[in-house]
C-alpha cells in the first residue's frame, strides 16, 4: 500500500477537494493524525533499507519506469491537475514535461554526483588513500504546494528516490488527488515495499510530518509556513530545505530586445494566474526604452484573460483567500499615486483575477515589496542599470529574476542577489535539470535539482584509509622533537613563500 492505511470509515475524518473553477468536489481524502503520520514513517524507515540496497542501477531503472507511466498517461494527470488547480490543460501539460525530464536526470546521474570517489590526501598525508561518496539520510518528508503540484513537490520526491530515501509525501490539501495519483503511479513500478508513501490533511498534518522522526524536511510555500517548520524542526535537529516565496524583478536594458521582454513579462506575470514563486512581479526598464515598452506590455496584456473555457489564458485563483491579498495589493498601489494601465482593483472577482498592470507605483508599496501571488506586475522607469540592481535587490526575498540585454546580460544577472536569473528568456533556469533550484534570504536556503538537488538528500561519508606506514609519524605520543622540527621545516618550504 502506498497511502497510509485509515481509520474505521465511521472514525476516519475526512475532507473535499473542491475545483476552484465551480467548487464542484473532485476528490474526498482522509485527514491524517499524527499517529498515522508517525506509523507512516515507521514503515518508510524499513522500506528504505530495501530500496537503499538495489543501488544506484535499481533505484534508476525503477524511477525510469515511473517517468514512463507518466508520460503515457499524462493526458490522464493533467486533467487531474486541472480538475484541483483549475489551470489549463496546456498549462498542467507543461510542468508535468518538465517533472518527467526532472525524473529522468536524476535517476540517470544519481550514481555519478552521489557515488565514491578519490580525494588527494596531500603530501603530510601522502600514505593515506581518500575518499568520500554520499550516503542516503534515510526517510525524507515533503510538503508539497498547490500551484504546481506536479513539477514543485517533484523536484524534491526524485531526488530524494535517486539518491536512495524513502519519502512521505504530505500534498497541499488543495492539491491532494494531484499527490495520490503520483503516490499511486510509482507504487505500480515498486510493489515491494511502501517507498513512497501519500498522507493527506491540512496544516496539523503537515506539523506532524515535522515531528514524526524524518531524517529531512523538503518545504515548498509561504515564507511564514516556512518559518513554523523550521521551529519545528529545531526540536529534534531535522534538517530542512526551504523554497518560500519571491518577489522577483526582470530587468530591461536599453539595447534589450523589447518585444521579447514584453512577451516574457506579461506571460512570467499572469501565467498560471500569477502564481508562480519565479513569476514576474516586478519590473525595471532603462528610461530611453521604458515607453516603448510599457506600450507592448499594455498591447499584450490585454490579449490574455482568465477564465476556464478553452481560449482563456489562464485559469482561477485556485486559494480563495489570495484574492483579498490581490486586491489589497493593487488598491494600496493605486491610493500612493501609481496607475492601473490595465486592469485594477475591479479586475479582482470572487473566482478570477484578470490581469493588471500598474505604473508609477512606489517603491514601499506592498506591491513593490510583498509578494503578490497573482497576475498583476508593477514597471518602473530607472536611469541607469545600475539603478535597476539596487532597486531589485532592495526586497527580504531572493529567489529568482530575469534579465534582457544584449551586452550586459551575464554582468547584470551576477550582480543580482538571487538564487537563479535567466537571460533574455523566461524563467528558463526552471527547465534544465541539470541547474539547481532555490534562493537566499526570505526565498529560502538548500537546493533541489542538479547534482546539488541529489546532495541535498544525501549525508556525506568521508573515509581515510593507510596505505601503508608513514615514515614520519604524527599521530601519537612516541613522536619525537625532531619529527615536530622535520615538519616545521617542510611545512615552511611548502607554504612558508612570501
Amino acid at each position: 500500500m502506498t497511502a497510509v492505511q485509515p481509520k474505521s470509515a465511521a472514525t476516519q475524518e475526512t475532507f473535499d477537494s473542491l475545483s476552484p473553477a465551480t467548487d464542484e468536489v473532485v476528490g474526498t481524502h482522509p485527514v491524517h493524525t499524527a499517529a498515522e503520520v508517525e506509523a507512516a514513517v515507521a514503515r518508510a524507515r524499513e522500506a528504505a533499507v530495501w530500496w537503499e540496497s538495489l543501488g544506484f542501477g535499481g533505484r534508476a531503472q525503477r524511477l525510469q519506469q515511473w517517468k514512463g507511466v507518466l508520460t503515457r498517461r499524462l493526458k490522464q494527470l493533467c486533467q487531474v491537475v486541472r480538475d484541483e488547480t483549475g489551470k489549463p490543460i496546456a498549462d498542467a501539460q507543461l510542468e508535468s514535461v518538465l517533472a518527467i525530464e526532472h525524473i529522468s536526470w536524476a535517476a540517470k546521474n544519481a550514481r555519478k554526483v552521489l557515488g565514491r570517489k578519490r580525494r588527494s590526501a596531500g603530501l603530510l598525508m601522502s600514505n593515506q588513500a581518500a575518499t568520500v561518496e554520499y550516503l542516503p539520510l534515510g526517510v525524507v518528508g515533503v510538503i508539497g504546494p498547490w500551484n504546481y503540484p506536479v513539477f514543485t513537490p517533484l523536484g524534491s520526491i526524485a531526488y530524494a528516490l535517486a539518491a536512495g530515501n524513502a519519502v512521505v509525501f504530505k500534498p497541499s490539501e488543495f492539491t491532494p488527488g494531484v499527490g495520490k495519483w503520483l503516490v499511486d503511479a510509482f507504487a505500480e513500478v515498486v510493489p515491494e515495499q511502501p517507498v513512497l508513501q501519500l498522507i493527506t490533511g491540512y496544516g496539523a498534518t503537515g506539523a506532524a510530518l515535522t515531528r514524526a522522526g524524518v531524517d529531512k524536511i523538503a518545504f515548498t510555500g509561504s515564507t511564514a509556513t516556512g518559518k513554523k517548520i523550521m521551529a519545528a524542526c529545531a526540536e529534534t535537529l531535522t534538517p530542512v530545505v526551504i523554497e518560500a516565496g519571491g518577489k522577483d524583478p526582470v530587468l530591461v536594458d536599453a539595447d534589450a530586445d523589447l518585444e521579447a521582454a514584453a512577451d516574457a513579462t506579461v506571460w512570467g506575470a499572469f501565467s498560471n494566474s500569477g502564481q508562480t514563486c519565479i513569476g514576474v512581479e516586478r519590473v525595471y526598464v532603462h528610461e530611453r526604452v521604458h515607453d516603448e515598452f510599457v506600450a507592448k506590455v499594455v498591447e499584450k496584456s490585454q490579449a490574455v484573460r482568465a477564465g476556464s473555457d478553452q481560449d482563456a489564458q489562464y485559469g482561477p485563483v485556485t486559494m480563495p483567500s489570495q484574492l483579498k491579498v490581490i486586491k489589497h495589493h493593487i488598491t494600496d498601489a493605486l491610493s500612493r499615486g501609481g496607475k492601473a494601465l490595465v486592469g485594477g482593483a475591479e479586475a479582482v472577482g470572487d473566482r478570477y483575477a484578470q490581469p493588471t498592470v500598474l505604473v508609477g507605483v512606489p517603491e514601499d508599496a506592498e506591491a513593490v515589496r510583498e509578494e503578490t501571488f497573482g497576475p498583476t506586475v508593477t514597471i518602473a522607469k530607472v536611469a541607469s542599470m545600475d539603478e535597476a540592481v539596487e532597486k531589485a535587490n532592495n526586497t527580504r526575498y531572493g529567489l529568482a529574476a530575469t534579465v534582457f540585454s544584449k551586452s550586459r546580460g551575464m554582468e547584470l544577472a551576477r550582480r543580482l542577489r538571487t538564487g537563479m536569473a535567466s537571460i533574455n528568456a523566461p524563467l528558463s533556469f526552471a527547465g534544465i535539470a541539470s541547474l539547481p533550484f532555490g534562493g537566499v534570504g526570505d526565498s529560502g536556503f538548500g537546493r533541489i535539482h542538479g547534482p546539488e538537488g541529489l546532495r541535498e538528500f544525501a549525508r556525506t561519508k568521508a573515509i581515510a584509509r593507510q596505505r601503508f606506514t608513514a615514515p614520519i609519524a604524527l599521530t601519537t605520543f612516541d613522536r619525537k622533537e625532531k619529527t615536530d622540527a622535520l615538519v616545521a621545516k617542510l611545512i615552511t618550504v611548502l607554504h612558508g613563500k612570501r
